[in-house]
């Protein structure tokens, strides 16, 4: 099996789009459309190349700084999820913020991006999958690139999904109120934050 198929096999069964990044891609997907859906999953499958490609090539040095410090890159992360769920809750209406297409564009890949990099227990969701297909360490740059491309086009399979059945629903609902739905998916993202926050402190020193 080729390291191309093996990557997308791994991203399509470790890459399920729960979590704050399928509730910022549902949310944006229902108030900003399809376009806005695929850019949120865009900055989660580059974090997971990110990581995947740091255990596709070995790089102990760079997972075990990340892994050390993972206490406080989690506060960051839990603290960004929570900070955008209130500011999607407190929405009176779905209203962009002032800001030209190319900023809301980078706004929406940034953020999916930090919440995915502020996760670095990935790495060793990532060893544990690679280890699962038979893939070590030792693989050469090429089969290591065309791995990392396969898991990114496996997650990014999903996001697509998840996009596209938002936006089939979306336009099959009609009518909605924005407010109340803000503060459905603004109460989610509020809860994954606490969530994170909270699991920080149950972690062994």
């Amino acid at each position: 099996m080729g390291y191309l198929l093996r990557g997308i096999l791994i991203g399509l069964l470790f890459g399920l789009p729960v979590g704050a990044v399928g509730t910022m891609t549902v949310q944006r997907t229902w108030n900003e459309g399809i376009k806005a859906g695929l850019l949120t999953g865009l900055g989660s499958s580059a974090a997971d190349c990110i990581y995947a490609c740091i255990g596709a090539l070995g790089l102990t040095i760079v997972s075990d700084c990340l892994l050390r410090y993972q206490k406080a890159i989690l506060l960051a992360g839990g603290s960004l999820i929570l900070l955008m769920g209130v500011t999607v809750f407190r929405r009176k209406q779905d209203e962009k913020k002032q800001m030209d297409q190319r900023e809301r564009r980078t706004s929406l890949f940034l953020t999916s991006f930090l919440v995915g990099i502020t996760n670095p227990a990935a790495i060793l969701t990532f060893l544990f999958a690679f280890s699962c297909f038979g893939i070590t360490g030792r693989s050469g740059v090429l089969q290591s690139i065309a791995l990392v491309a396969g898991v990114f086009i496996g997650t990014y399979i999903w996001w697509g999904v998840l996009s596209f059945v938002t936006d089939s629903v979306r336009k099959k609902a009609g009518n909605v109120n924005f407010q109340k739905t803000n503060k459905i998916f603004g109460s989610l993202l509020i809860l994954f934050g606490v969530v994170v926050l909270i699991r920080i402190f149950f972690q062994e020193e």
